[in-house]
């Protein structure tokens, strides 16, 4: 991979639905040329698929949980959390926390709700709740 590759890599990053005619402006070489290249990168699986960015829903709630329970295998957590649609992410973690819990709620009352339901599940010991005020920085979108 070349100069060339990469800078139309990282135009397509930031932009997947850039015409090839302006990639080609902003790399120097010609549309056909460009168009090769693309196709190259996509049939050596470095370029595996194009993808809208989403934004996320304005007035959700969100908050992680840090989970800790009394049975360390949490397999049979993460079967009961994938019921709650709410729940974004899950991570096992080392430390005192054995488990964080990334969930984005319609208001406070049903962040409140989800967290009843985590608390009565057997074997937790305790829950955290962490509400994210704000994004510092963000670069995985």
């Amino acid at each position: 991979m070349d100069k060339f590759d990469q800078k139309i890599l990282s135009l397509l990053t930031e932009n997947a639905r850039m015409a090839v005619a302006s990639i080609a402006r902003e790399v120097n070489l010609s549309r056909s040329a460009v168009s090769e290249r693309i196709k190259g990168l996509e049939e050596r699986g470095i370029i595996k698929g194009y993808h809208a960015r989403l934004g996320r829903p304005q007035g959700l709630v969100r908050a992680y949980f840090a989970l800790c329970y009394h049975v360390r295998q949490c397999e049979q957590y993460a079967e009961s959390l994938r019921a709650v649609p709410e729940i974004k992410l899950c991570y096992t973690i080392s430390g005192e926390t054995d488990m964080l819990v990334y969930v984005e709620a319609e208001s406070m009352e049903r962040l409140d709700a989800i967290r009843h339901i985590i608390e009565h599940t057997p074997h937790i010991k305790t829950v955290r709740t962490h509400m994210i005020l704000g994004e510092v920085i963000n670069t995985l979108s």
